[in-house]
C-alpha cells in the first residue's frame, strides 16, 4: 500500500498556530522590557506613604520621630552574612522587629531597630550614640574586637533602612560620575606591607601598616517632599543618603566629629574606647514625588546601553534561528510534500520512511516524563513570577515578595507536574527531584548554622516547608496526575512492531554533538542577563530591571525550542528517530554552560575566601543550575509542537484508520 496522500501544493504552516502566539508573547515581553527602561516611576500596590511632620506639629495623620532600621551584614568576600547584632555595634535594648515574610527568612534578612533615632525636620552634629571599650586581657572584649577586625578585613557592609528605603552610600567615580551603593563598610584594612583595600583607597589618610580603620561616624541626608493635603500639611521622604566617617574622639563629652581617624592596630595589646557618633540633616526636593522615590537608586546603574545590547544581540540569534526554521517549514518541508504527492515518485526518503516509528517509545521513559513534569513546574511558576514582578508587585519595596511569591507558586504548581508526568507517562506514579534540592539545601544550611551565619534557615522554618510541600505540593501533584493518567494520545499512524535500523551517522549528527551546539545559542541570549543576575545575588547589588528579564525569559524559550525543532528535523532526515531524549538534552546542556560561567565568575570576579563561602558557593550554584536544567527542559514541551508538526505532516497519509495507542513506555 503506498504511503502517499499529501494534497498538492497543501502548505501545513498555514495552520500552524504556534508562532502567532510566540510573536504575542514576544510583543509582550518587548512592551514590558521598554515600560522598564523608560519608566521614572511605579507605584506598588499594597504598600501606602508615610506622612512625616514637624514635632510640634505631630497628628493623627502624621509623625515626627523617624526610626532607622538595620539588616544584616554582609561581604563580596565571604557568602556568610551576619545579624546586625553579631557585631559589638550600638544596640537597640527595646529591639522592636517587624514581621519577616517567608522571602525574607530564606533569604537571611534579619531586620531589627538600631538606637538611632531622628526628628523630622531637626538638624543634629555630632550626637552621640554609644561607646564601646575593649580591654584585651578580658578575653570576651578580646573576641568581640577580633570579630570587629575580621569584618573590617574582608569588608563586610552595613544595611540600613529608613521608612523602607534602603539608604545608599555614594562616592565619586573616574569621570565625575557618582557611584551609588545600597551598603557601606564597617571600616578597612592597611596591609602589613602597607597594601590599602576596599574602602583605604578612597582616604589617604589611612597609611599607617597593619592598621584597621572604623568607620564610627556617618553623616546622613534625608530628603523629603512636601504635599499640602486637604487640612493639613505633611511631608514623604524620598531619598536617603549617609557618607561614612572615621573619627577618634577623645572627649566624649565634647564632641567635635574632625580630626584624626579611628586607628585600631593589628596588634593591639591596649585599652581601646571606640565612640560612635552620627550627624543628621533634613534637604527638600520638590521635584521627586514618594511614587518615585526609588529611582535615585538607579543613579550609579548604567546598565540599561549594556542590557539593550544584550537584548539585541538575542534577537539576532532568535531572528537566524527564525530563518531557519522558516527556511526549512515553507521550503524543505514543502517541497517533500509535493514530492510524494506526485504519481511518479514511488519511493520514500529522509523522514518520510520513520514514520512508523517517530512515536516509539523512549527509553528509560519514567524518567524522561519525571523530569518534564517538574520542568513544567518551575517553567510556569517562572513566568508567572516574572510576569508579576514586571507588574511591580514583587519590587524590592516589598522586601522578601519574590522569593515567597516562587515558593507559593512551586507549591502551587505541583499538579501541572503531576498532570505531565502522568501524561507523558501514562501512569499513576509519581516521583520528584524536590528531594535533590532539599537535601542540597539541608547540608549548606547546616554549614551555615555551624558558621553562625544570619542565612542559616530554623528549624521550625524548615518543617514549615516540609509541610508546605507534603502538605499541599504532593497532593496537588497525585491529583495532577489522576488527572492526566486517563487521557489518551491518538496517532495518526501505527508504530511498527520492529524497529526500523538506524543507518550509520556522520560525527555532526551524532546525539553527543548535536547537544553541545543545540545548547550554545540559547545560551548566547542569556549570558549578559546572567552578569547580573549572579551579580544581585553574590555581589549584593539590586536587581529591578525584570522587564528586561522578562524579555529574555521568553527570547530563551524560542530559543531553546526552534534549535531543538531544528535539530530534530534534521535528524529525522538522516532516518535517525530516537528523538526523545536529543530533544530533551539539546536546550538543557544550556545548563551545563550556566555551570561553566559560574565557575568563571567564581575566579574572575569575586574575591570569596575560605573552605565554608566556596562550599556554599558552589551549592547554591548547583540548586540554581539544576532548576534551571529542568526549566530549559520544560521548554523542550514545545517539542510536543514538534509532535504536532509529525502529526500534521503525517495526517493525510494515505492510511485507512487512525490508530488509538495507549502511550506506555
Amino acid at each position: 500500500m503506498s504511503t502517499r496522500g499529501f494534497c498538492l501544493g497543501t502548505n501545513p504552516w498555514s495552520r500552524w498556530p504556534t508562532l502567532p502566539w510566540l510573536r504575542v508573547l514576544l510583543g509582550l515581553g518587548l512592551i514590558l522590557g521598554l515600560q522598564t527602561a523608560s519608566s521614572t516611576a511605579f507605584y506598588l500596590p499594597g504598600l501606602a506613604p508615610v506622612n512625616f511632620c514637624e514635632v510640634n506639629g505631630e497628628t493623627k495623620y502624621c509623625q515626627s520621630s523617624i526610626e532607622l532600621y538595620v539588616n544584616r551584614l554582609d561581604s563580596v568576600e565571604s557568602v556568610l552574612p551576619y545579624e546586625y547584632n553579631t557585631f559589638d555595634f550600638c544596640h537597640d535594648f527595646k529591639k522592636k522587629s517587624p514581621s519577616e515574610n517567608l522571602g525574607q527568612v530564606l533569604f537571611g534578612e534579619r531586620i531589627t531597630s538600631s538606637p538611632y533615632e531622628f526628628s523630622f525636620n531637626k538638624t543634629e552634629t555630632c550626637v552621640k550614640v554609644c561607646k564601646k571599650s575593649y580591654d584585651s586581657a578580658k578575653e570576651d572584649q578580646k573576641k568581640k574586637l577580633d570579630f570587629l577586625k575580621k569584618g573590617m578585613q574582608l569588608n563586610y557592609q552595613h544595611h540600613w533602612i529608613i521608612d523602607n528605603m534602603p539608604v545608599i552610600w555614594c562616592r565619586d567615580i573616574n569621570g565625575g560620575n557618582k557611584y551609588c551603593t545600597t551598603g557601606f563598610p564597617i571600616g578597612c584594612f592597611v596591609t602589613p606591607s602597607g597594601v590599602s583595600s576596599d574602602a583605604c583607597i578612597m582616604h589617604p589618610e589611612f597609611n599607617k601598616n597593619n592598621t584597621y580603620y572604623l568607620f564610627n561616624h556617618v553623616d546622613i541626608t534625608i530628603t523629603y517632599h512636601s504635599e499640602n493635603e486637604v487640612d493639613w500639611y505633611v511631608s514623604k521622604l524620598v531619598s536617603a543618603r549617609l557618607e561614612p566617617k572615621s573619627y577618634k574622639h577623645v572627649d566624649e563629652n565634647h564632641l567635635t566629629c574632625n580630626g584624626t581617624p579611628m586607628e585600631i592596630p593589628g596588634d593591639n595589646t591596649d585599652k581601646l574606647n571606640i565612640i560612635y557618633t552620627y550627624s543628621v540633616k533634613f534637604e527638600e526636593n520638590k521635584q521627586i514625588r514618594w511614587s518615585s522615590r526609588w529611582d535615585y537608586i538607579l543613579e550609579s546603574m548604567s546598565h540599561t546601553s549594556i542590557q539593550w545590547f544584550s537584548i539585541l544581540n538575542s534577537f539576532v540569534v532568535v531572528l537566524f534561528l527564525t530563518a531557519m526554521v522558516a527556511v526549512i517549514i515553507l521550503r524543505t518541508l514543502h517541497k517533500d510534500i509535493i514530492r510524494y504527492n506526485q504519481e511518479d515518485i514511488q519511493k520514500d526518503y529522509g523522514w518520510k520512511l520513520v514514520h512508523g516509528d517517530v512515536f516509539r517509545p523512549p527509553r528509560h521513559g519514567m524518567l524522561l516524563s519525571i523530569l518534564l513534569g517538574q520542568g513544567t513546574q518551575v517553567l510556569i511558576m517562572t513566568f508567572i513570577t516574572l510576569f508579576l514582578a514586571c507588574l511591580g508587585f514583587l519590587s524590592p519595596a516589598n522586601r522578601g515578595a519574590l522569593m515567597t511569591c516562587s515558593v507559593v507558586l512551586w507549591v502551587l504548581m505541583g499538579a501541572s507536574a503531576g498532570y505531565v508526568s502522568a501524561k507523558v507517562y501514562r501512569c499513576k506514579h509519581y516521583y520528584s527531584y524536590s528531594n535533590v534540592v532539599f537535601v542540597d539545601i539541608f547540608i549548606m544550611n547546616l554549614i551555615l548554622w555551624i558558621e553562625g551565619s544570619s542565612s542559616a534557615i530554623s528549624f521550625g522554618t524548615l518543617i514549615g516547608i516540609l509541610a508546605l510541600w507534603f502538605g499541599i505540593s504532593v497532593p496537588l501533584t497525585f491529583l495532577g496526575a489522576y488527572v492526566g493518567s486517563f487521557q489518551k494520545f491518538d496517532y495518526p499512524v501505527s508504530i511498527n512492531l520492529i524497529p526500523r535500523q538506524i543507518p550509520h551517522q556522520a560525527f555532526i549528527r551524532r546525539p553527543f554533538f548535536s547537544v553541545i551546539i543545540g545548547g550554545v545559542l540559547p545560551f548566547g541570549c542569556i549570558f549578559i542577563q546572567l552578569f547580573f543576575i549572579l551579580n544581585s545575588i553574590w555581589s549584593h547589588q539590586m536587581y529591578i530591571m525584570f522587564g528586561f528579564l522578562f524579555l529574555v525569559f521568553i527570547i530563551l524559550l524560542i530559543t531553546c525550542s526552534e534549535a531543538t525543532i531544528l535539530l530534530c528535523y534534521f535528524h529525522l532526515c538522516s532516518e535517525d528517530y530516537h528523538w526523545w531524549w536529543r530533544a530533551f538534552l539539546t536546550s538543557s546542556f544550556t545548563a551545563v554552560y550556566f555551570f561553566a560561567y559560574a565557575v568563571y565568575y567564581f575566579f574572575a570576579e569575586l574575591k570569596i575566601t575560605g573552605i565554608a563561602s566556596t562550599i556554599l558557593y558552589f551549592g547554591y550554584t548547583m540548586i540554581m543550575v539544576l532548576i534551571f536544567f529542568l526549566f530549559t527542559d520544560s521548554s523542550c514541551l514545545l517539542l510536543r509542537f514538534l509532535n504536532f508538526l509529525l502529526k500534521y505532516a503525517c495526517r493525510k497519509m494515505h492510511t485507512s484508520k487512525v490508530y488509538s495507542i495507549e502511550y506506555t513506555l
